[in-house]
């Protein structure tokens, strides 16, 4: 009976498949309030932006009702609704508010959304009567300043975020190993859908399986560097067409003893591949992932042309993307092939 496969590391659309429990340290992610608020989904962040200017509106709402109250505003505005004359209950018509035009807490958290938003219909405004209210005034505006900073720094971020730019980057749905330069070759293709490039692109490979040490000890997720190959030379690549990228299957590559036969029940591999770079439009580093389990790999398959040159340039068919042909291909292990090589080339080069 097969066994069952293990839970992906990395994701096909390259979200890591990893969940965060138990951690006591809870306080660790308000030392950075900025990042977490980034972090967060969208419905929790338009929450956290509407309640922030709520919140704020109503306490200085509440500051401003205080110092009307305390200064006499609201019984000085009541008689004068009464009594529009010259003065009213013995209080002198040259009776001069902390601030104009406030009669009730709804006046106040008016006046509060007038001076944080600086909308300023003109009904109601601040006074040389209260040394306070002006402090208050400034304190306000500053608060009204951060938060505004804040917020709008948060969603910009949120709108701009690198991995918005990785959702067209795309890798082939596939990989396959063929012969190529007579050595067996992990390969997959990867393309950019934007005319705009990625600028210092990088692209490397993990292969992440279920290892145990000479001493015992049971790594569940070893991360094992693999060595590649692309058509310039190294890490770096020039991501103006799409490109396939391959792995030499020599002795050091973890797939130097896996064959045709055996691959699919290697239930716990798992390959990675990490694509890097910076985008051209907004110099923002972005980064795109893929995985390739067991049964996603095709032995004896290559990836068919997609670009071809029409009236003076290049052009690509991303139709054919993923398109692989079944080429010969040995069906047998890396070591297998090199060992029959050496054994060849021995014969060939020994005396008659």
């Amino acid at each position: 009976r097969a066994r069952e496969r293990r839970a992906r590391f990395v994701g096909k659309n390259g979200a890591c498949n990893v969940a965060h429990k138990n951690i006591r340290e809870q306080g660790r992610f308000l030392q950075d309030v900025f990042t977490t608020l980034v972090d967060l989904k969208w419905p929790h962040t338009l929450l956290i932006f509407t309640m922030s200017f709520l919140c704020t509106w109503l306490l200085f709402g509440m500051v401003w009702w205080l110092i009307a109250f305390a200064h006499g505003d609201l019984d000085h505005s009541t008689r004068l609704q009464r009594d529009p004359g010259e003065g009213a209950a013995g209080v002198p018509a040259s009776f001069v508010p902390c601030v104009t035009s406030i009669h009730s807490f709804t006046s106040a958290f008016l006046f509060s959304i007038e001076v944080q938003v600086t909308i300023g219909f003109g009904g109601r405004m601040v006074t040389e009567e209260c040394p306070a209210a002006i402090l208050v005034l400034i304190v306000q505006n500053i608060v009204g300043l951060v938060i505004n900073a804040i917020m709008l720094g948060c969603i910009f971020m949120k709108t701009s975020q690198a991995h918005r730019r990785a959702e067209t980057l795309i890798f082939s749905k596939h990989a396959v190993i063929a012969l190529r330069e007579g050595k067996l070759c992990f390969m997959l293709r990867v393309g950019d859908l934007r005319k705009s490039m990625i600028i210092s692109a990088t692209i490397r490979m993990q292969v992440v399986k279920k290892t145990a040490s000479l001493e015992g000890e049971v790594v569940p997720l070893n991360q094992i560097d693999i060595q590649m190959e692309n058509p310039v030379g190294g890490n770096s690549i020039f991501l103006v067409s799409p490109l396939i990228i391959y792995h030499v299957i020599d002795k050091n590559s973890p797939l130097y003893d896996i064959s045709p036969v055996n691959l699919h029940h290697h239930e716990d591999l798992e390959i990675i591949v990490i694509l890097e770079g910076v985008v051209e439009t907004t110099g923002i580093t972005t980064q795109a992932r893929t995985s390739y389990l067991a049964d996603e790999i095709l032995w004896g398959q290559r990836f068919v042309p997609i670009v071809a040159e029409e009236d003076g340039r290049y052009s690509v068919d991303y139709s054919k993307f993923g398109n692989t042909v079944k080429v010969p291909t040995p069906s047998c292990t890396a070591r297998q092939l090199e060992e029959d090589k050496s054994i060849m080339d021995t014969m060939t080069l020994s005396p008659k």
